[in-house]
């Protein structure tokens, strides 16, 4: 279960997983853009389900939730990714970045209610299932630390600060309980409609590619990421990083 998972980050994690023959949920809020993302995957022959569910609304989370259920039977990972970004408070946020009294307030609320609260409602609503099965992995999409106190990224940069304190919390609150908890980044700033069409040339030159996601979301999700919790994993050093987790586990030699 992705959220967020129509367009960017989500969707390429999504035909990663898709492509080694998960099944795949896809949510986010509803519009053409869910409805095209999922025909294109389902036309490749890929298992797909999407859910129009809106992160910040409880009952919508509930019900997709239980959706998925309904359809898969289990769910063996839930990938928290919906967000929102600056260009949502402020469009020219590279250009022209607004010192932090200056936010509008309902913009401040509307990317904390998302990048937050949306992902504690998501994880609420599967953790309970999860550790009544002894099993699950949950998977918090965040940002790099240099990016979470920008000046001018107010309120982004502190959401997604949020939401990795809220995944080392709950890694240790699910301690023993079967279910695993684990942070992932791309590394740096990635392609996806959070940056600005008109920004400025050598910052779209140097952005990450989405697909960058596709080889840690794939391992987090499988059986070798078995026993790994309250990791804060970037895509950028995944290979070095791994390397480096199976000298420490014994599976391979330094």
């Amino acid at each position: 279960m992705i959220t967020g998972g129509s367009s960017g980050i989500g969707a390429a994690m999504a035909k990663a997983l898709l492509e080694q023959g998960a099944r795949v949920a896809l949510c986010a809020r509803g519009g053409t853009r869910l409805t095209t993302t999922v025909r294109h995957f389902a036309s490749s022959g890929f298992d797909v389900l999407p859910i129009e569910m809106d992160v910040r609304d409880a009952d919508e989370v509930e019900r997709g939730v239980t959706r998925v259920y309904e359809h898969f039977g289990e769910l063996d990972v839930l990938v928290n990714n919906a967000g929102i970004g600056m260009r949502t408070v402020n469009p020219r946020f590279f250009e022209e970045p607004l010192p932090f009294w200056k936010v509008p307030v309902e913009g401040f609320r509307a990317v904390i209610a998302t990048n937050l609260t949306g992902y504690y409602l998501v994880a609420r609503a599967v953790t309970p299932r999860m550790v009544a099965r002894g099993s699950g992995k949950i998977i918090m999409i965040s940002i790099n630390h240099e990016t979470m106190v920008r000046q001018g990224f107010v309120p982004y940069g502190p959401s997604r600060a949020a939401s990795e304190a809220l995944a080392d919390i709950m890694a240790k609150d699910l301690d023993g309980t079967g279910v695993t908890v684990n942070t992932l980044l791309p590394g740096g700033i990635t392609m996806t409609g959070m940056i600005p069409e008109d920004s400025p040339e050598e910052l779209r030159a140097a952005a990450l590619p989405p697909e960058i996601m596709g080889p840690p979301i794939v391992f987090l999700a499988s059986d070798a990421s078995h026993g790994i919790n309250g990791e804060r994993i970037v895509a950028t050093d995944f290979d070095s990083w791994r390397t480096a987790k199976q000298v420490a586990r014994g599976l391979t030699a330094p």
